[in-house]
């Protein structure tokens, strides 16, 4: 069985600096998780680039990259509409522990889906995490960088990876991403 780290762990393994979260703030601590920002960078989708995703060969420059510049300003996702975001924070997780990243059951109640698939955050995965977001609303919705948009849950593993995320033999296509990252399935390291 997993165990799922509670707030008083969490709070502990940041300020020992066994976990990373950058910008760290204590107040974003929930009971076992804690809430993640929604950062000023998106990728949108061009859907007219391609006639197919052919996941033999994943078609490359399938995104536009668009940043917040205002600060209050926003960007607006439409209905149906699937687009790229990341955090504000950059996580940096040890070899022995993994996380989930998951909605905010308040936005998922208003339609606003933060992931689609990928939930997992492996150890020793370091860098800021890309969020896939969906409108399944009939109406846009307006996000605001710097709101909470996820909560990320932390687990101790039995022993620390033998090849944790990043590790050379690996190639971990995300390691260290500042930006929302295009999907590299199919790239070889």
């Amino acid at each position: 069985m997993d165990s799922v780290l509670s707030d008083g762990t969490i709070r502990r393994l940041v300020e020992e600096g066994r976990i990373g979260i950058e910008p760290w703030d204590p107040s974003l601590v929930q009971p076992a998780s804690v809430d993640l920002r929604l950062g000023t960078s998106f990728r949108v989708f061009h859907n007219h680039r391609t006639t197919a995703i052919d996941l033999r060969d994943p078609p490359t420059n399938l995104t536009e990259h668009v940043t917040v510049e205002d600060p209050g300003g926003s960007f607006v996702i439409h209905p149906g509409e699937f687009v790229l975001g990341v955090t504000e924070e950059r996580v940096a997780l040890p070899a022995d522990v993994v996380a989930r990243i998951e909605g905010k059951s308040s936005l998922g109640r208003l339609g606003l889906i933060v992931h689609a698939t990928a939930g997992f955050v492996d150890p020793g995965f370091e860098g800021t995490l890309t969020l896939e977001i969906t409108n399944l609303t009939r109406v846009p919705i307006k996000l605001y960088p710097g709101l909470p948009i996820a909560q990320l849950s932390f687990m101790a593993l039995d022993r620390p990876a033998e090849l944790p995320y990043g590790h050379p033999e690996l190639g971990s296509h995300y390691h260290g991403q500042v930006e929302p990252t295009e999907s590299r399935y199919g790239s070889r390291p």
